[in-house]
C-alpha cells in the first residue's frame, strides 16, 4: 500500500509553506505524523509531491528518519509535466491543481494508494481504516473517502473551504458540494458566500482519498480536455474531487464513505499554528507517539 502526500501548495493564506513548518514538539513536520501512522498501519511506500526546489530537502529530511525498509519517492509537480503530445505555450505560475499533483506520481505507483494533504493531521484510526478497506476490497467499491464531521474541521481564525458529502443508504458517496466560506459564528455554521446553514454533523471531505492506479488514466483524459480550454489554462486548477465526481457520474465505479474514527486538525491561517503545535505536543505527552518520533 502506498501513501501519497500532496505537499506542493504555496501557503497563500498561511504566509509560508506550512507543509514544511516544524510543528512537532521536536521539530517534526506535520506530514511526519501521517507518515508514521501510515507505516504503523501497514503502508510500505511513501510518495511526496512537492515543488521542484523542495525535492532534495524533502527527500533528505525523510530519508534520514523513516525506516530503511520503506520505499520513498519525492517528485516535483512541474508545469511542463504534460500528457504526451500535448503542448502548452502560455504563462503559468501556480501548479495545475491537486489532480495534476496525483498524476505526477503515475510512474512510481502501481498499487492501491491513499492521497492526503501534507499539512493536515488525520489521526491513527483513519489510516487503519483505510488499510482495512484496501486489504479487504469490495468488488463494488474500489475507491473510498475517509470523511470527517464538519463541525470538527473548522478554524477558529476564519472561514474554510469544505466539500460537503452526500451519502446514500449503502454508504456510497453520491455527490460532493464545494462550499468556499464556511465558518462558525454565534453557534451557527454557515457558508457566508451562499447563506447555506449547516447542522455541523455533515460529512466533510478533507482530501483523504483511497484510489486505484487506474485513476491516472482518468486524470490524464480530463487534463487533456482542461488544456484545450483557453479560459481555464491561465489561472484555473484541475481538482482531484472533480475526477472522482466524474467517476461516480459515469457509473464506472462507486466511492465508499469510510469512517475516520478520529481527530482531524490542520492549518489554514497563521493563527492556527499554535493550536496545531499544542495538539501535537499533547499527543506526544499522552504517549500516542514516541520520543523521538523516529527511533534509530
Amino acid at each position: 500500500m502506498t501513501l501519497l502526500l500532496m505537499a506542493a501548495g504555496r501557503g497563500s493564506r498561511y504566509g509560508k509553506l506550512k507543509q514544511f513548518d516544524d510543528l512537532g514538539p521536536n521539530g517534526e513536520l506535520l506530514m511526519e505524523f501521517s507518515i508514521f501512522d501510515a507505516i504503523e498501519a501497514g503502508f510500505t511506500q511513501i510518495v511526496v509531491i512537492t515543488q521542484k526546489d523542495k525535492v532534495d530537502f524533502t527527500h533528505n529530511h525523510l530519508d534520514e528518519r523513516i525506516p530503511e525498509d520503506i520505499d520513498l519517492d519525492v517528485i516535483a509537480q512541474e508545469t511542463l509535466d504534460l500528457p504526451y503530445g500535448v503542448g502548452f505555450s502560455g504563462e503559468r505560475e501556480k501548479p495545475w491543481g491537486t489532480a495534476h499533483a496525483v498524476w505526477a506520481a503515475r510512474h512510481v505507483i502501481e498499487n492501491p494508494f491513499v492521497v492526503i494533504n501534507a499539512d493536515d493531521y488525520y489521526g491513527k484510526n483513519a489510516f487503519i481504516n483505510a488499510a482495512n478497506f484496501i486489504s479487504n476490497p469490495d468488488t463494488e467499491n474500489s475507491y473510498g473517502l475517509v470523511g470527517y464531521t464538519l463541525k470538527d474541521t473548522l478554524s477558529n481564525n476564519g472561514s474554510v473551504s469544505r466539500g460537503i458529502c452526500k451519502i446514500n443508504g449503502d454508504h456510497n458517496l453520491v455527490a460532493i458540494e464545494e462550499h468556499l466560506k464556511i465558518e462558525k459564528k454565534n453557534n451557527t455554521i454557515t457558508d457566508s458566500a451562499t447563506g447555506t446553514i449547516f447542522s455541523g454533523e455533515e460529512l466533510a471531505s478533507m482530501n483523504f482519498w483511497i484510489c486505484q492506479s487506474e485513476i491516472f488514466e482518468a486524470i490524464e483524459e480530463e487534463f487533456i480536455s482542461f488544456l484545450e480550454d483557453e479560459r481555464l489554462i491561465k489561472n484555473s486548477e484541475l481538482y482531484l474531487p472533480l475526477i472522482l465526481k466524474k467517476l461516480i457520474e459515469s457509473g464506472e465505479d462507486s466511492i465508499k464513505a469510510v469512517p475516520s474514527n478520529g481527530q482531524w486538525f490542520g492549518i489554514t491561517y497563521a493563527e492556527d499554528r499554535e493550536e496545531v503545535a499544542q495538539a501535537l505536543n499533547e499527543k506526544v505527552e499522552n504517549k500516542e507517539y514516541p520520543v523521538p518520533l523516529w527511533q534509530d
